[in-house]
């Protein structure tokens, strides 16, 4: 039999999950250093493959706890941007199929940028439903950002198709027409609300990009509207824009119009 090369063995090796895989009982006899190299990188991915399965599997734990009563289509809702200095708050709502896997979901917050719009891809196309609701500065200084949140939670609920019968729901207490279960850091434990998460993350920084090309003093790409020491030194250099919140502070000693 020819003796593979080390290039040869680890395309192999990509397409094997299984430890009693004949192939890879037959190469653990190799005695070659690059071989046994690739073997080690074999373990460590698989290790980590079962981790983000085990992950995953105790995320799932709220959808099967409600599918388990008779509920299917259960929508994750979150929100970002309470916080920033300028920009709108974002909410999505999102309705996972029963047999969604995505090794690697997590708060959007604990992911990086990259990741983010890649899961961002992978939950618009499969799932059953999202929506994405904004609430901009001018009315969150008019109705307060709690009540802007509530209302863009809301909104992206309502905008569903189809629509849920059960909705899982990072921290906010709403009124809906809809059984509802609130839960602490929900985008860290549920797989629906992290997916949500994710969702409204990457279409909030996509939109504070597209205003730092319009305000480029202000750094919108890179602070998506928060209060870093740039951004209030932009401020106070170049006063505020339509986009700021005039009710947070610092904002609101600064009233020139841009």
């Amino acid at each position: 039999m020819k003796v593979q090369t080390i290039a040869e063995i680890e395309r192999q090796l990509e397409n094997i999950i299984e430890e009693n895989d004949p192939f890879l009982l037959h190469i653990l006899e190799d005695e070659r250093k690059g071989v046994q190299q690739l073997l080690h990188k074999w373990r460590k991915k698989m290790a980590e493959n079962r981790r983000l399965a085990e992950k995953f599997n105790e995320m799932s734990s709220f959808e099967k706890k409600w599918r388990s009563q008779g509920f299917e289509l259960i929508a994750g809702v979150d929100e970002v941007g309470r916080g920033p200095l300028a920009g709108p708050v974002v909410a999505a709502a999102v309705i996972l199929p029963k047999d969604f896997y995505l090794a690697g979901l997590d708060d959007s917050k604990k992911l990086s940028e990259k990741k983010r719009q890649e899961f961002d891809e992978i939950i618009r196309k499969e799932a059953l439903a999202f929506s994405i609701s904004m609430i901009h500065a001018i009315e969150i200084d008019e109705i307060n950002i709690y009540e802007a949140t509530k209302k863009a939670m809301k909104s992206a609920i309502a905008s569903l198709n189809p629509k849920p019968d059960l909705l899982l729901i990072d921290a906010m207490k709403l009124d809906t027409p809809y059984p509802t279960e609130s839960i602490i850091k929900g985008d860290a434990i549920s797989i629906s609300i992290a997916a949500a998460s994710i969702v409204a993350k990457v279409a909030r920084d996509q939109l504070m990009k597209e205003l730092s090309k319009s305000y480029p003093a202000y750094g919108f790409q890179q602070n998506m509207g928060y209060g870093t020491k740039e951004h209030i030194d932009a401020i106070k250099q170049h006063g505020i824009t339509s986009y700021h919140r005039k009710s947070f502070a610092p904002v609101k000693d600064y009233s020139l119009q841009k």
